[in-house]
């Protein structure tokens, strides 16, 4: 009986020695720091590139303008944009212009004028009939004295005046046909212009007849039609635009503080639209001259246009066309072998930089110098390895020693 009851305390007070660790645990479970979830990085070796992203638009290196040589009557284009023409194809049609309505007291004096040429006409005849007449007898008259002048019946006086008035009888009779000439073409003049006052039923006269073919200089695409359908044209008007979108180029616009850096030779990333490949450039130009352009929150900016030009196959910049839209990635610099951190691992830290580097399960806070940066990494200078694992986006509240739990970024 004594034995028992000795037993019974202990096995009391082990109970609650168990009882209380127990507690402690949980307690020190519920309390203690559990690990940050955060994204990682690895610090690598590999080209660093500073460069200028901009969105710019394409354009055909060289269009040609197809306008009307003289004021005519336009026949309807069988031509659309897109249409493929060879050099020397027939691409606009023109036919004489339609002439003014005329009102009758017009076209009675038009008739009146017909009238007077006519009889221009019939005075001019008789003038040259007249001067045919009189060179005749007076050809008869210096043959007699010729003759006369050798048998000494006249003197030879006589007979130099006999020939000189032949001669003049001769230009006499040149004036008279040229007199005569000049009544036809009057008479043929008047006649035209009352020809064109007079209702024809077979339409506009002419328009069948003297067509005018315009031709493409170059092998190309229809780009833009300026008139798609029949219709009086002015001298000089535009009628179609042809090019060649086999040979295209890009105009970017950047802004004046960035152009400096831009060289010539610069290699361009163009990017034409999602899931397509990039297309390769080169700068070849960048404008002397900058504009003022409005951006999209309504803030004037001085822009400078630069050219590139494109180094894909003609196949390929057939797909696309002049005016399309194009984001480019100019690249300023680039060097190989640079150690980069990602830039969304960088945090301000007083006047310099700083990265968390993760070790042990603790980030760590570091401080480290770069080079240069651009939106995507840094090139490190001093601070990391290569190899080293870096917290992504860690935010103003991650302190040094901090327990974190790690998951590579996708």
């Amino acid at each position: 009986m004594t034995q028992k009851t000795q037993w019974k305390p202990a096995r009391r007070w082990g109970v609650g020695v168990a009882a209380l660790a127990a507690v402690v645990v949980l307690v020190w479970a519920a309390y203690r720091p559990r690990p940050m979830d955060v994204e990682t990085a690895t610090v690598t070796e590999g080209r660093f590139e500073q460069v200028i992203e901009e969105d710019g638009q394409l354009r055909l290196q060289h269009r040609y303008l197809i306008t009307a040589p003289t004021a005519a009557q336009l026949q309807r284009p069988t031509l659309k944009v897109g249409d493929a023409v060879q050099a020397g194809d027939v691409v606009a049609v023109l036919a004489p212009a339609a002439s003014q309505l005329i009102d009758p007291r017009t076209r009675s004096v038009l008739q009146q004028r017909v009238g007077s040429a006519d009889a221009a006409v019939a005075a001019g005849r008789a003038n040259v009939q007249r001067a045919q007449a009189a060179l005749a007898q007076a050809t008869i008259d210096a043959e007699r004295s010729a003759k006369l002048a050798q048998d000494n019946f006249i003197a030879a006086s006589a007979r130099d005046q006999s020939r000189l008035a032949r001669e003049a009888a001769v230009q006499a009779l040149k004036a008279a046909q040229a007199e005569q000439n000049a009544a036809e073409h009057a008479a043929s003049e008047a006649r035209a212009a009352l020809g064109r006052a007079e209702p024809s039923g077979g339409g506009i006269p002419g328009r069948e007849a003297g067509l005018w073919s315009l031709k493409s200089p170059v092998s190309g695409r229809v780009i833009k039609l300026h008139k798609d359908s029949s219709e009086p044209v002015q001298a000089g008007a535009p009628l179609l635009e042809i090019g060649d979108t086999g040979a295209m180029e890009a105009v970017i616009d950047v802004l004046s503080g960035d152009a400096p850096r831009i060289a010539t030779g610069a290699a361009v990333q163009l990017a034409t639209g999602r899931n397509q490949p990039p297309l390769a450039g080169q700068v070849v130009r960048v404008d002397p001259v900058a504009f003022t352009k409005t951006s999209a929150l309504g803030i004037e900016e001085q822009r400078v246009n630069i050219t590139v030009a494109l180094n894909a196959p003609a196949a390929e910049l057939q797909k696309l066309g002049d005016g399309f839209r194009v984001d480019a990635r100019i690249t300023v610099s680039a060097q190989d072998g640079a150690l980069l951190v990602p830039s969304a691992a960088l945090v301000r830290q007083g006047e310099g930089w700083q990265v968390f580097v993760l070790q042990a399960g603790k980030a760590r806070a570091r401080a480290v110098s770069f080079r240069d940066r651009n939106a995507d990494s840094a090139w490190v200078k001093e601070g990391l390895k290569a190899g080293e694992t870096v917290v992504l986006y860690p935010g103003s509240g991650m302190k040094d020693g901090q327990p974190v739990k790690g998951k590579r970024a996708a």
